[in-house]
């Protein structure tokens, strides 16, 4: 027997709160349902923001410097910075320097934040509606570029049909993690709680597990007199 030839299956947001539901013990009939599903399923978005680094919510991002301006604002939606460099120049001529990131109190210690040259230190201060970074010095001229690999917030679930901003490798944990959440808020999903519980764990698991960077890493001890 021939296999079916594709790989593209994927859930849309009603399939996933069905497969949710049904796992919680129940079905989904109505409009509340799908409201507080959909409420659930973005609770759990910010907390998968918080569990670490997704690799598919990567993205690089770029911020032309201005003379004599230290801090600028990041896009919303970003959750974190996680990787940064001072960019001078264009095309071949380019040149991608690194910067090392602060934590507010080594840059609240700093004697003179209005030295002005090429930033060779990041604070981010991450406010509520979006982060915003300091850099230090202070750029001097206009050749310079913040260039930035950000985390950024998953999209929220939705209204209708849409399929979800998560990898086909995830799904599993998607609807387990669901599942658990519905389970929490329906009395008839109380006995379910713990292997809901353990199912989400496992889930949740083995998906974050298999998305890594895959990359040697080399560590090379630095000795000196």
């Amino acid at each position: 027997m021939a296999t079916s030839g594709t790989a593209t299956f994927d859930m849309d947001l009603v399939e996933v709160g069905e497969e949710a539901f049904e796992r919680a013990g129940r079905e989904m009939r109505s409009g509340y349902d799908l409201r507080t599903m959909r409420r659930s399923l973005n609770l759990l978005f910010a907390d998968w923001a918080n569990r670490g680094v997704n690799l598919w919510t990567l993205e690089q991002g770029s911020t032309a410097l201005v003379n004599g301006t230290a801090s600028y604002t990041l896009p919303a939606d970003t959750v974190d910075i996680v990787e940064h460099v001072i960019r001078d120049g264009t095309g071949v001529n380019q040149a991608d320097m690194s910067i090392t990131r602060l934590p507010v109190s080594t840059y609240a210690a700093l004697t003179n934040k209005n030295v002005t040259g090429r930033p060779v230190q990041i604070y981010v201060d991450r406010q509520r509606d979006a982060p915003v970074v300091y850099l230090w010095p202070v750029p001097s001229g206009s050749s310079y570029t913040l260039v930035y690999w950000r985390m950024r917030r998953i999209e929220d679930a939705g209204n209708g049909s849409n399929t979800m901003d998560v990898p086909f490798r995830f799904l599993n944990a998607l609807v387990a993690g669901l599942a658990y959440y519905i389970a929490l808020k329906l009395p008839e999903g109380q006995e379910r709680l713990p292997g809901l519980k353990a199912m989400y764990d496992e889930a949740w698991m083995q998906a974050s597990t298999e998305d890594r960077d895959r990359s040697s890493v080399f560590l090379t001890p630095r000795v000196s007199m």
